[in-house]
């Protein structure tokens, strides 16, 4: 993977959010939900990864809990989302890579010496 794949894939992900606008929200079936009383909407990637997270906060029951993150995982499972863990070992991977070590050296040397401009323009 190029330097420039990398940047790619990053900005993708921090681009993803998990906000869903009131009128979408209404406009979501029944079947995209995974809590009671329509919460816990599961109907992307973002929502999937929002869903897990928040998950631990809600005061539900832990056997409610357990059906609620049976639903979610389901449904990311469906929509192809990748588990946390999945990431974090992409992201290890981009990390150990060589042009991330590139880029590192690189960018520690233009600290070293003020002035020295960075041409990344071969990525």
């Amino acid at each position: 993977m190029g330097l420039r794949e990398a940047i790619n894939e990053v900005n993708e992900v921090l681009e993803k959010s998990a906000k869903l606008s009131t009128k979408k929200r209404k406009s979501l079936p029944d079947s995209a939900f995974c809590g009671p009383g329509r919460s816990f909407p599961v109907n992307d990637c973002a929502h999937y990864t929002a869903a897990l997270r928040l998950l631990g906060r809600s005061k539900y029951s832990d056997a409610t809990k357990e059906k609620i993150r049976a639903c979610i995982n389901r449904k990311g499972k469906q929509l192809g989302c990748s588990s946390k863990k999945e990431k974090s070992m992409d992201i290890e991977k981009l990390i150990s890579s060589d042009v991330f070590k590139t880029t590192r050296e690189s960018v520690e040397e233009s600290i070293a010496n003020p002035g020295l401009d960075l041409n990344f323009s071969g990525c």
